[in-house]
Parts: C-alpha cells; sequence; structure tokens
C-alpha cells in the first residue's frame, strides 16, 4: 500500500492525528502541512477512505524501514510445508517398507506433509486389498509422529493416503 505524504496529499480538509497519536480535529491541508513541518515530521494520509481523509504526522522514512524489518522477520519465521512422496508396490519386503518409513519419518519431522503412494502393475489391480492393508500399516507405524490427513484411495493404477505432522496439527 503506497501512502500519499506531504505535496501529494490534495484534499481540503483533512482529520489530523499527532505523532503521539492524539486528535488535533479538522483542518485544511495547508495548515496541517504547515503544522508538520513545524515538526520536522511528515504528513501522511492513512486513511484516505474516510471523511474527511485521516492524515497523521510522522517521520515516514522510518515507517517504512520499521515496516520492511517487520516484513523481513515475518518471512524468515514461517515455513513453507511442501508435500513429499514416498512411493511403494504391494509386494515390498520388510526392509524397503522400514527404509520408506524412516524417510517418511524424516519428512514429518521437518515439519512436511507425506504422500504415501502405493502403484499396482498388471494383475496386482486384482489385490488393491493388499496395498490398502500396506498404507493402513504405514499410518500405524508413523501414528505417534503423523495424523492421517486423507484415508487410502485408489486413483487409477495408484493408491494414495497424505500424512500430516501431529506438531502442525496442534499449532493451529
Amino acid at each position: 500500500m503506497t501512502h500519499q505524504i506531504n505535496d501529494e496529499i490534495r484534499d481540503r480538509e483533512v482529520r489530523l492525528i499527532s505523532n503521539t497519536g492524539e486528535q488535533l480535529g479538522i483542518m485544511s491541508a495547508r495548515n496541517a502541512m504547515e503544522k508538520a513541518e513545524e515538526a520536522n515530521l511528515d504528513l501522511v494520509k492513512i486513511s484516505p477512505a474516510a471523511n474527511p481523509p485521516v492524515c497523521k504526522l510522522m517521520d515516514y522514512g522510518k515507517y517504512k524501514f520499521e515496516q520492511a524489518k517487520r516484513e523481513k522477520e515475518a518471512r524468515k519465521n514461517q515455513h513453507v510445508v511442501e508435500i513429499k512422496e514416498v512411493r511403494m508396490s504391494p509386494g515390498i519386503d520388510v526392509g524397503d517398507f522400514n527404509v520408506k518409513l524412516r524417510n517418511a519419518q524424516k519428512f514429518l519431522g521437518e515439519g512436511d506433509r507425506v504422500k504415501v503412494t502405493v502403484r499396482f502393475r498388471g494383475r496386482e489391480m486384482a489385490h488393491t486389498v493388499l496395498g490398502r492393508e500396506l498404507l493402513l500399516r504405514f499410518a500405524d507405524t508413523c501414528s505417534e509422529l503423523a495424523i492421517m490427513d486423507k484415508e487410502p484411495k485408489l486413483e487409477g493404477r495408484h493408491m494414495n493416503m497424505f500424512l500430516s505432522p501431529k506438531a502442525a496439527k496442534d499449532a493451529k
């Protein structure tokens, strides 16, 4: 949002607020500009939609700097949640299952969502129940770290399930 400052303000009357936040009343824009110059501050229109528009006396450069600093701090603290995918086949062996499980637990620990997919090939499509049991066992093993967002669902030749980290759910 860009503010109108000093000479950019063309309104006849404005409601003026001091730099300490106290109301100075309604006056002409010229008088408000004189008060700003006396105080060695900028006249900034903060609410153009009001009738009359609201202007405030402030050090605009300092205000912009503080705002940029707050935005930078907010960006630094945010974590973008990604969706990581773990793929398996219905005939996966115990060792491979454990490797996939460790990877999923690592992703969940980092705060990312995990999409667990079982791919059926050829005649495996006749045994989708095995894939569902595999996904439910996977979710059960991850239950201390994750919550199942979406039940296992068959979409074409793939059965998908989504897991979300528990810590992210508790924070909301």
